[in-house]
């Protein structure tokens, strides 16, 4: 099958180039850039010469839909909530990795977003793709946020035994720079985030009500979390540290039998054991999501560490996991790197 990406210059999209590039079933067919479609990618991108050539191309719905099989759309918040209705009214598959289709309410999106949503049709045809507990099924997925990816991981198996007092919950999420995107701000200056740590959009991050949404499928009695954001100064992960309070007589021995029970068959999730905790280099370049946990007997309080590469299993990757079951293929295929170590 040929895949078309919009928003290909971007560091999603160029991962999505790297992914496809030697996935075995799939191909790469038109490229496309709102503002850098005068090159071929391997002048944009040097580090593609001879092994990707092709011209970038301005945006043009008609032709992606005519040279293509799907679209991915790896384009900042804001954009593809417009331009996928074209394709929606055609039943031509899409698979959107920005934040546009994550939302049920409108009116949450217009709050969290400070953005028009797109019409409540498109929204309701959307499915949320977090391949572990999504139906894959349709023809318009939406891709789930990096942040919201692993803390939804690490908190559904606690959440569906009721191992844990939900009004606990803190997720806290340190982010490499490449979450940020690739347009340049104060925050993201080199002389900002070199030997630093800071905490940004506290109480006010996007990924937060997409996070409760999905959470509340498995309890509708979650309402809120406590969420909060940092960037650290690495390229590429995210590392999301989760605290609750456990249940009275939950064990450690329960918490590691609910997290074996409900990712045994999930082959991108790799659950430590007890006592061990994940680091972000064992996921670097991949699209494993690596958990592991403890707990403090004396205060009841449990630890969970989720670990991602925030480019992969947070964007590109997740979204070829969602692309193989879509089209029948096997859930791993193309997406078998081993980490880049050291």
């Amino acid at each position: 099958m040929k895949a078309a990406i919009v928003g290909v210059t971007g560091y999603t999209g160029i991962e999505l180039v790297r992914l496809i590039h030697q996935h075995p079933s799939l191909t790469l067919g038109t490229l496309h850039s709102h503002s850098m479609h005068k090159n071929s990618i391997s002048e944009l991108y040097p580090h593609l010469q001879q092994l990707c050539e092709q011209e970038v191309e301005a945006y043009d719905a008609e032709k992606i839909m005519k040279n293509n099989d799907l679209v991915f759309f790896a384009t900042p918040s804001g954009i593809s909530k417009d331009l996928v209705q074209e394709f929606v009214a055609q039943d031509f598959p899409v698979i959107d990795l920005s934040d546009d289709l994550r939302l049920k309410d409108l009116e949450s999106y217009r709050k969290w977003y400070k953005k028009d949503p797109t019409t409540q049709d498109i929204v309701d045809k959307a499915i949320y793709a977090l391949p572990e507990f999504s139906a894959i099924k349709g023809n318009l997925l939406s891709n789930p946020g990096c942040y919201a990816t692993a803390a939804i991981l690490s908190l559904v198996p606690l959440l569906k035994e009721q191992l844990v007092d939900l009004d606990t919950i803190i997720l806290d999420g340190k982010s490499g720079l490449s979450g940020a995107g690739k347009q340049l701000s104060d925050s993201s200056h080199y002389v900002t985030v070199d030997e630093n740590m800071t905490m940004y959009k506290l109480n006010q991050h996007q990924h937060i009500p997409e996070i409760i949404q999905f959470l509340q499928t498995f309890d509708s009695s979650l309402s809120t979390i406590q969420f909060t954001t940092s960037l650290i100064p690495i390229k590429r992960g995210i590392f999301m540290t989760l605290y609750a309070k456990i249940k009275p007589n939950v064990t450690s021995e329960q918490i590691q039998e609910a997290f074996d029970k409900h990712y045994q068959f999930k082959p991108f999730i790799r659950v430590q054991p007890t006592g061990c905790l994940p680091e972000l280099r064992q996921v670097t370049g991949t699209n494993f999501c690596d958990i592991g946990f403890g707990v403090n007997e004396e205060n009841q309080t449990i630890t969970v560490v989720a670990v991602i590469d925030n480019l992969m299993k947070g964007a590109a990757g997740q979204a070829i996991q969602n692309f193989n079951l879509w089209a029948g293929l096997e859930e791993t295929c193309g997406l078998t790197q081993v980490p880049l170590f050291p």
